[in-house]
């Protein structure tokens, strides 16, 4: 587990493809990221189920399904355009700011 902040090739909201593991071919959004375990939550893949017990906000209790991380080093942005994964460069736009871009095609994402 590391100690600093870390950088990831994938943010919330984006849709990635996921290359290895039990989910491997499938895509999804990413809801959200733990940067200090290394993992995206993606909707509707990696489901695991929780058992809980009667709260408040969940009087029934019972079995919880949610999504569980995918480590990023899993997962690549997927390019609906040309309906594939690909890899992601960075470089500084027109604004001056740092843009990801496609590498293969070259443009900003």
């Amino acid at each position: 587990m590391s100690t600093g902040r870390r950088k990831f090739h994938i943010k919330a909201g984006d849709t990635v493809y996921v290359v290895a593991g039990k989910e491997k071919g499938k895509t999804g959004k990413v809801l959200r990221i733990d940067r200090g375990a290394e993992k995206a939550f993606v909707e509707k893949l990696n489901i695991i189920k929780r058992h809980s017990r009667p709260t408040q906000k969940n009087p029934g209790g019972g079995i919880i399904e949610k999504e569980a991380g995918i480590h990023v080093s899993n997962l690549m942005l997927y390019d609906s355009e040309n309906g594939g994964p690909v890899k992601i460069g960075y470089r500084n736009g027109e604004d001056g700011k740092k843009v990801r871009y496609n590498r293969k095609t070259g443009k900003e994402i």
